[in-house]
């Protein structure tokens, strides 16, 4: 059954990306090379301060095994892939494509580089050879992203109409499918005790500090890293995850979903009301 949810999971996270694919145009993916600044402050947030944070929970706090594989793997897992500008309804959708694009391109070298460095100092963390890394990204996110936008070319009204109701419904399927995970595997939550849960809380929390802050000046930019920074790339942590023996850091990688949700929706919605307040005025 595990192997059967993390499949699912796997699937839902390639609609969800065909759905962006469906809602994006080909010149919005170099959108962040026009701005350096920003470019140079998404890829050192999401690639080097997110993964210190998470180092430096694994070094102050006792915790698990498991929680702790599944910490470093989360951190590192970086990239965008789930942030549609239609989920966000905020600022410039080309950067959040861009960002989307340029993240996912750099976690072919970034990701498998991470484990490496690593790798020595927690021997349970896996290797990840880069033509693995590229392969896995090819299949799960520039196939489908290519594929949604050459629909989008050829049926622009039936993608139009499709983009936003696609992902609504495979975001639901992911949420419903770590949840099950969970449920099958409650002994697992119950061993990663709530000090595990609140240190996965508090890589969300500063993730989303560290987007937030380094973002800019832009209201809407740091908004969009914040929730890159903090959603991570599901996809590459659930193929790092199964190479891990046992289901423990994959559940854990599912209770990450859950609480990644709890916390960046609420922040979301502070984030859109303030937005929405600077256009009124």
């Amino acid at each position: 059954m595990t192997l059967a949810l993390l499949v699912l999971l796997k699937i839902t996270v390639t609609v969800i990306i065909f759905g962006i694919g469906l809602d994006s145009e080909p010149r919005d993916a170099v959108r962040l090379f026009r701005h350096p600044g920003l470019l140079l402050r998404s890829v050192l947030a999401m690639y080097v301060l997110v993964p210190m944070a998470a180092f430096a929970l694994v070094k102050l706090l006792p915790l698990t095994p498991g929680v702790e594989a599944a910490l470093l793997v989360l951190a590192v897992s970086a990239g965008a892939p789930l942030l549609p500008r239609k989920l966000l309804g905020i600022g410039d959708g080309a950067y959040i494509f861009s960002l989307v694009v340029i993240s996912s391109v750099l976690a072919i070298v970034l990701v498998p580089v991470w484990l490496a460095v690593l790798g020595p100092l927690f021997p349970r963390l896996p290797s990840l050879a880069p033509e693995r890394a590229a392969l896995v990204l090819a299949e799960s996110f520039f196939l489908p992203l290519l594929a949604g936008m050459v629909v989008r070319r050829l049926f622009p009204k039936v993608a139009a109409w499709t983009a936003g109701r696609l992902i609504g419904l495979a975001s639901i399927v992911l949420a419903l499918s770590a949840v099950a995970l969970l449920a099958a595997h409650w002994h697992v939550v119950l061993e990663a005790r709530w000090t595990g849960i609140l240190t996965l809380a508090a890589l969300i929390t500063l993730s989303l500090a560290i987007g937030h802050l380094v973002g800019g000046p832009d209201e809407d930019d740091r908004t969009a890293l914040a929730i890159a920074c903090a959603i991570r790339h599901i996809g590459i942590a659930v193929l790092v995850a199964a190479s891990v023996p046992g289901p423990r850091t994959a559940v854990v990688v599912a209770i990450y979903i859950a609480v990644s949700l709890a916390i960046s929706v609420p922040y979301l919605r502070w984030r859109r009301a303030a937005s929405a307040r600077r256009c009124a005025t």
